[in-house]
């Protein structure tokens, strides 16, 4: 089943966060990850909620985004991100009709 991971993220050194966005695609799809939202416009519609950038990520199972985001290669990618933005996130699995 598909998994959706969510980014909030609010940037804090633009040209720190520019090279984790140039380096992350290629780590994301090695382990079968897209982007399925990449911080384009952002229209609020309720609950006041203004996000500065939103990144949505689609994995094939959770299994495969787990693996992705332990691996190696990724880790160090990770650690850029987070000393270049505040970010919280969240996955949440794919909704299959029965």
């Amino acid at each position: 089943m598909p998994v959706y991971m969510v980014l909030e993220i609010v940037v804090k050194d633009p040209s720190m966060y520019a090279r984790y966005v140039e380096q992350a695609p290629a780590v994301i799809e090695s382990y079968g990850g897209r982007y399925l939202a990449r911080g384009g416009h952002i229209t609020s519609l309720e609950g006041g909620w203004r996000p500065e950038r939103i990144v949505i990520l689609e994995f094939p199972s959770i299994e495969r985004l787990e693996a992705w985001n332990r691996s190696p290669e990724y880790r160090k990618l990770a650690q850029l991100r987070a000393e270049a933005t505040d970010s919280r996130a969240f996955v949440v699995e794919g909704y299959e009709p029965s």
